[in-house]
């Protein structure tokens, strides 16, 4: 990294000692969770990337925390609003994490005003007492730092839909501290701790990892391990009734699955139609003007406005060259006070659009109209995204003119002006989809949900799971291009690339849980031998591969469980499908992780969208990164059901993998307090040896 260490790194490093050491009552300290007295060895840095055939080995003498801003009442104010919620201060600085001994910072993601960071001002990484990253945090996650600092290893707002994210492991030898200018945020820094600093060299920013970037930016494409020596891939054709079972693989010897792809030709991709756009809203007393283009031989115009319904009772005047002409009220538009033009308020998907007719009397001969909206009432504000302009010409109507909001080139084009604003962002909403798009994709989610992979290695049954989770998203044939596992829509290919160790045997099947038959299917299973995997595994070295699938209603009052299971193992991601009321709230909900029965969560997060790693109840829409994503949104009008909202995620933990001795609990609310009935069904992974309990 191309970087100046001058007299602010010298003062750190002075100071770490003090920092690092957690001085501060404020700093959270996590004791050692192994009880193990011989460390195993441990990936490290970029070998957890670059060797994934590693990912089921149970390591001894690591373990896995978070900083976050979680509210520390247990309540919902999951953000830092001032210095005061600093772990510390140093030199001015918000420390918001800081750690004594060996370790590894695997992944920090932050969120604020709807995505843009840039008042977060420099985030400053200190590992072992040198500097290796002192920035503005807006540059370090648009990537102008270069490698390794390069998407997909680091993603800004637009890409991670909301949120900001890095994902370069940082080792370090003996401390770590990260500090940034400002201290009103939402964020979380996940980090491992080591039990000692055997095999693990501090993080050299000057080190591209060009192979790792490479390999992410293949994700969800090829498999990101390592080939293996003796690989045979086994395939067919698969045709199976509802209620059958089809064998894909049975494999006699010590070995490992190393993949699974599945051609469903019968699933259909259903995309809505999409709109990100840039907004802004006023409030009582406030106002906006511009001025639109028109024909100057028009016979009348129509003046379109997109708004976001979700504030409702939005209501303004409508003033046009200083004469006011009416109203905008999209949830009951009145009459024209003139009768001589109508207003329209017509809903289509989350976006809405309302338009108002102006006669050819006050436009006819005109260029241009300069137009004024004045608040009148609101539950909130009244927002305004995009207007345009439709004139009226030989009977028809003729796009002349268009204004999109926030956006500094149109607002400067068209003169725009706003008083008493209230809030500025941007939202993605859908239009809604036709019949025939509606019944293909509930087809597609009637089969990805009734299908089930089932593999049993060495005699148990570990893996049996809805063919849409397992491979990233129940809802329809979406893109899924995770590092793990995939999803072609183009292709209909669904793909998975986890290692799955075995002694003597495994067995692969499909079994149709639907009420549709399935015809002209192909499955392809790799297997690779390996004269270790059977000593491994008793020895209790490297553990088998699980995917823990349940769905059903929340509970109140409790958190949804990813995953609750006693044994010996490490938890690396899961996938998830969500419905709730349309409003979203059921994504207030903080994940939760405890390990080993410990009554403080290792992990405690800052909301649904935070712990997948977008924001703002995923404000840019659907996204895939190679460790976490949105990767369906569906509403009432996209198949979703009446009123109800319907978020497929995933999130992968691979380079910091949680570990646990004797048990694991993941959960998650369903709202800010689990007070939001919701249904969810989820998968997760996970490597060990265990009992699940629901």
């Amino acid at each position: 990294m191309r970087m100046r260490i001058g007299r602010y790194a010298v003062v750190l490093a002075v100071v770490l000692a003090l920092t690092a050491v957690c001085s501060s009552a404020r700093v959270r300290a996590f004791p050692p969770l192994f009880t193990a007295s011989v460390v195993s060895p441990k990936t490290v840095g970029w070998t957890s990337y670059r060797q994934l055939n590693r990912l089921p080995e149970l390591t001894s003498g690591v373990a896995a925390a978070q900083f976050a801003s979680t509210d520390p009442q247990g309540a919902n104010r999951d953000y830092w609003d001032g210095p005061q919620h600093c772990l510390s201060l140093l030199l001015g600085q918000c420390v918001i994490a800081a750690h004594a001994g060996a370790g590894e910072i695997d992944g920090i993601w932050f969120t604020w005003n709807g995505g843009d960071v840039r008042g977060i001002g420099n985030i400053s990484i200190v590992l072992d007492g040198q500097l290796v990253v002192h920035a503005p945090l807006q540059d370090v996650v648009d990537g102008k730092l270069g490698a390794p600092f390069a998407y997909p290893l680091v993603g800004n707002a637009s890409q991670s839909s909301g949120g900001v994210y890095i994902h370069v492991p940082m080792p370090f030898r003996f401390a770590m501290l990260v500090t940034t200018d400002s201290s009103s945020f939402y964020y979380h820094v996940t980090y491992r701790t080591f039990a000692d600093a055997a095999g693990v060299s501090t993080f050299n920013p000057h080190d591209p990892a060009s192979d790792v970037l490479n390999t992410m930016r293949a994700a969800g494409a090829r498999d990101p391990k390592p080939p293996i020596p003796g690989a045979r891939t086994v395939g067919g054709a698969v045709n199976l009734a509802p209620g059958g079972t089809a064998e894909l693989a049975d494999v006699h010897g010590p070995g490992s699955l190393t993949a699974i792809r599945l051609r469903l030709p019968q699933t259909t991709q259903v995309s809505a139609s999409e709109v990100t756009a840039g907004g802004r809203a006023f409030g009582h007393g406030g106002s906006s003007t511009f001025t639109m283009r028109i024909d100057p031989h028009n016979n009348g115009i129509r003046l379109t406005r997109r708004f976001d319904p979700e504030v409702t009772r939005q209501s303004a005047e409508v003033v046009v060259d200083g004469a006011a002409i009416g109203r905008w009220a999209p949830n009951q538009p009145p009459a024209s006070p003139s009768g001589a033009y109508s207003v329209r308020a017509s809903s289509q998907g989350q976006w809405q659009q309302e338009s108002i007719d102006i006669p050819a009397a006050l436009t006819r001969g005109k260029s241009a109209l300069t137009i004024t909206n004045r608040f009148i009432s609101s539950d909130q504000d009244f927002n305004e995204f995009t207007y345009w302009v439709d004139d009226w010409i030989a009977g028809k109507l003729q796009r002349t003119d268009l204004l999109q909001i926030a956006d500094t080139a149109s607002e400067s084009a068209h003169d725009y002006h706003i008083v008493g604003q209230t809030w500025r962002g941007e939202r993605t909403f859908d239009y809604p989809l036709g019949s025939d798009e509606l019944s293909a994709l509930a087809r597609s989610r009637k089969l990805l949900d009734g299908l089930r992979l089932r593999i049993t290695f060495d005699g148990e049954t570990t893996v049996d799971s809805p063919v849409g989770e397992f491979f990233g998203s129940g809802f329809g044939l979406v893109p899924v291009r995770s590092l793990m596992f995939g999803i072609d829509p183009d292709s209909h290919t669904f793909s998975a690339w986890w290692p799955m160790p075995y002694a003597s045997h495994v067995a692969v099947q499909l079994y149709n849980g639907s009420s549709m038959p399935v015809s002209g299917a192909h499955a392809d299973v790799t297997t690779a031998p390996d004269p270790g995997a059977a000593a491994a595994l008793t020895s209790g070295r490297i553990g088998y591969f699980h995917s823990s699938s349940h769905a059903g209603p929340t509970v109140p009052n409790q958190d949804w469980e990813y995953l609750r299971a006693n044994g010996t193992g490490k938890f690396v991601g899961n996938v998830s499908d969500m419905i709730g009321p349309d409003n979203r709230s059921y994504l207030e909900g903080n994940e939760r992780v405890h390990v080993d029965g410990a009554p403080t969560p290792q992990v405690d997060g800052t909301g649904t969208e935070d712990y997948y790693e977008g924001g703002w109840y995923f404000n840019r829409g659907p996204f895939n990164t190679p460790l976490h994503g949105n990767t369906a949104h569906l509403t009432a009008v996209t198949g979703c059901a009446p009123s109800s909202d319907c978020t497929a995620a995933l999130r992968l933990w691979l380079a910091d993998a949680v570990p646990f001795q004797n048990s694991i609990l993941v959960g998650i609310q369903h709202g800010g307090i689990d007070e939001t009935p919701a249904t969810y069904s989820s998968t997760a992974f996970w490597y060990g040896r265990g009992n699940v309990h629901w």
